[in-house]
């Protein structure tokens, strides 16, 4: 049997795998660039790991196309 597991990551753990400040990754999700965060608790946002990862691959696609 394969199962499937959602893992939420944290900004902090967002911001060490982009390279991204955290006014940047808020402002990509403006603009609908980038993954949406999940509300945990009122004062805690997380991000779904396999959302970052997709998001991170496609970057990395889109540049080797254009090199």
């Amino acid at each position: 049997m394969n199962q499937s597991t959602t893992r939420i990551i944290s900004l902090r753990e967002v911001l060490s795998r982009t390279s991204m400040s955290r006014s940047a990754v808020y402002a990509l999700q403006k603009q609908g660039e980038f993954p949406k965060s999940v509300s945990i608790t009122e004062r805690r946002v997380g991000f779904v790991e396999s959302e970052i990862d997709d998001w991170l691959k496609a970057k990395i696609e889109s540049s080797r196309k254009e090199a």
